[in-house]
């Protein structure tokens, strides 16, 4: 049977570094502490005036497809996952589509939110398992500081652009690629994190303007041992479908908000902490863009090997949850 393999990687942030005293500057209060006690963001990038969604784009699929030693018309389909596009209409992906010359692929954006990457090399995968596509090109893409508050200290320390890109391609090698995968939906908390104004509920006015609802806005706290809870029942749920024991998996890579919670998840599991690379460290919280530019930061780095099992684990607002298990 055809599988989807995941063949490499390319990531791109901005130029543009806003350490943690900025804020302090900005906010006039230490926030510094707080966040390197609490979620160990040190730095982040955000886009410049001209940069945008579809910019960052470009960049970790150029990357993806030299480090895949791929030309542009190889590949046969494109998926960008983002909740920050480059317009509400057209898609990203069309943007992409012409820039790139990927002529011979169709394209389409995908919102889960920051779930969005692990969704869409979810179903990728099931493109190519099905015969129909040989190699697909996937991009998590994030420029939430275009919708950053930068009076909120909930949200403009926090989040910060990036994007990271995965190359698939179909396989007939055995024990190798896509594994299994499995979505969570919690709608219920849909109302409690996000941007509330630009779409068809609330086309933006002045009202929305005066109100900054055009923004992105923590409404309520969410509770803590939420994401952990999930994660790990996800990353338990793939582990059985697989016949694994969880500390048999080699790679962890977590939606990358809160390194608490990502520990948190691998003691409920039992396994050690040193197998989810993180990168919130020095690119604050990227989103949809997070999960791939880890695992490209981890394969850079001589991390990642032929056959290591790894599993993908993301969490976005509405609230959405995926997570896939591949063999590398």
């Amino acid at each position: 049977m055809t599988n989807a393999k995941i063949i490499s990687s390319g990531m791109h942030v901005p130029e543009n570094i806003l350490p943690n005293s900025y804020f302090n500057e900005l906010l006039g209060e230490d926030v510094d502490t707080w966040l390197r006690e609490n979620v160990h963001i040190y730095n982040r990038r955000w886009c410049s005036e001209h940069e945008s969604t579809a910019d960052l784009c470009e960049g970790a699929a150029k990357m993806a497809l030299k480090n895949a030693g791929l030309k542009a018309t190889d590949i046969n389909l494109l998926i960008v996952a983002t909740d920050t596009p480059e317009y509400i209409s057209p898609s990203t992906s069309s943007v992409l589509q012409h820039r790139l010359g990927l002529t011979n692929a169709g394209t389409f954006d995908l919102n889960s939110a920051c779930a969005g990457f692990v969704t869409a090399t979810e179903t990728a995968a099931h493109f190519i398992r099905s015969g129909g596509i040989k190699n697909a090109l996937v991009i998590g893409a994030y420029a939430m500081s275009k919708y950053l508050d930068k009076t909120d200290k909930k949200t403009v320390t926090l989040f910060a652009d990036g994007a990271g890109a995965v190359i698939l391609t179909a396989t007939e090698e055995k024990n190798s690629g896509y594994q299994t995968g499995k979505f969570i939906t919690k709608g219920e908390y849909a109302g409690w994190m996000g941007i509330y104004a630009g779409g068809t509920h609330q086309p933006v006015n002045e009202k929305v303007l005066k109100n900054k609802d055009h923004k992105l806005k923590f409404v309520k706290k969410f509770p803590p041992e939420l994401n952990p809870q999930i994660w790990s029942s996800l990353a338990m749920d793939l582990a059985k479908k697989m016949n694994i024991n969880p500390v048999e998996v080699d790679h962890y890579f977590m939606t990358q908000i809160n390194i608490n919670a990502i520990w948190e998840a691998l003691d409920i599991l039992g396994v050690e902490k040193n197998k989810a690379h993180t990168v919130m460290h020095d690119y604050g919280y990227t989103g949809s863009a997070c999960i791939p530019m880890a695992f490209h930061d981890a394969w850079e780095k001589g991390k990642i090997k032929e056959g290591d099992t790894a599993f993908f684990i993301g969490s976005g607002g509405g609230l959405a949850f995926a997570a896939n298990a591949f063999k590398l």
